[in-house]
């Protein structure tokens, strides 16, 4: 069995569903249950006994140490965190509490869990611990991709506070012998994604008929990861990972927001046509870019490719076809997430334009 935590949100729970489809090993999935996890993205696995929900948090550590207790997973690949850049920015205190508090705690009672294991078992544990490429900075429009040695220079609270579990996790594994590996991904995108991200804001305004905002000018560039390429390359790096390396994970897709925006907008073109006949970027408005917004991330993912021989199967083209068709065959799931925190949400920033017990 593996421990799984954040495995309700988006990437951890299509991580979920992906193991669970190839894998007979149990997954132990904690989640929160914040705004963005969602027991509703994982109904696929509803009487699957392969799969075991518990509804807590990375912070206790007594729900956590039971858990390790009762279930003895192999590994544990932490996916929990606060992750928007923009909430960061309205209210960093919960950035800083799940994931440098949260992240901290958890790796104290994994390493109580690993140091008391057989020495066959203790050798084979892992704890990977799942992160971004935002914790690296920004970098000007020529400059070389991040690679793994590249300085940690965060810029909002959100990639300060994952910088800060990075380290902590790093230290623990010089510190203690803790066998951990970490990854650091580019911007996701694929289905279950909340829409209060570029890409899944840009559908569910679109189909609405609202302002699809773009921040400045929109020339911001981030390199794009289709979720189910990042979901295989856990699993290869949990496989197969040094213990104490670092992976950065990306798509090789550089592209601008505006260049996604407009993409978007041409799918929903071809494959939902406005009533009126006009195209979608007609919706497009360019609001006050956030603070502090970084200019571009880049990822050199040449290091996991040439270790590991891993690389992601989908070109962005193929990738965000299937995320509009996603959303599109999908409008329940969309109406439900439109609901409550993420209503009022995107209330608050765009105005110009499930409860679950422990099982």
């Amino acid at each position: 069995m593996i421990l799984v935590t954040g495995g309700a949100g988006f990437i951890g729970a299509n991580f979920v569903l992906d193991w669970l489809a190839a894998s007979e090993e149990p997954v132990l999935n904690l989640d929160k249950l914040t705004y963005a996890g969602n027991r509703n993205n994982l109904a696929k696995l509803e009487g699957d006994a392969r799969h075991v929900f518990v509804q807590g948090d990375i912070a206790d550590t007594v729900l956590v140490e039971r858990l390790l207790s009762s279930y003895r997973p192999r590994a544990v690949v932490n996916f929990a965190a606060e992750s928007h850049v923009d909430r960061s920015i309205h209210g960093p205190e919960d950035f800083i509490q799940t994931n440098v508090v949260g992240t901290f705690r958890l790796l104290q009672a994994v390493r109580q869990y690993w140091q008391a294991l057989p020495a066959i078992e203790k050798e084979a544990f892992r704890f990977l611990h799942v992160s971004t490429d935002e914790v690296y900075g920004t970098l000007s429009a020529d400059a070389p991709a991040f690679t793994e040695t590249h300085a940690t220079e965060p810029n909002s609270p959100y990639s300060a506070s994952k910088a800060a579990s990075d380290h902590l996790v790093r230290a623990w594994h010089h510190t203690f012998g803790l066998p951990v590996l970490t990854t650091n991904c580019s911007n996701n995108y694929g289905p279950l994604h909340f829409p209060e991200k570029l890409i899944p804001l840009m559908i569910v305004n679109a189909l609405a008929g609202k302002n699809l905002p773009v921040y400045g000018d929109g020339m911001q560039v981030r390199d794009w990861l289709y979720v189910a390429d990042h979901c295989s390359a856990i699993r290869r790096v949990l496989e197969a990972g040094r213990p104490g390396e670092t992976y950065n994970v990306g798509g090789w897709n550089e592209m601008t927001n505006i260049d996604i925006v407009h993409t978007v907008c041409r799918l929903l073109d071809e494959l939902r046509p406005r009533e009126d006949g006009k195209p979608y970027a007609e919706q497009i408005s360019y609001v006050q870019d956030r603070p502090g917004h970084d200019r571009r991330y880049a990822v050199d993912a040449r290091k996991i490719e040439r270790e590991l021989g891993w690389k992601p199967a989908e070109t962005f083209a193929s990738g965000i076809r299937k995320t509009v068709e996603w959303y599109l065959a999908n409008p329940q799931w969309v109406a439900d997430v439109q609901t409550g925190a993420y209503r009022d949400w995107v209330q608050t920033q765009y105005a110009p334009g499930v409860t679950a017990g422990k099982v």
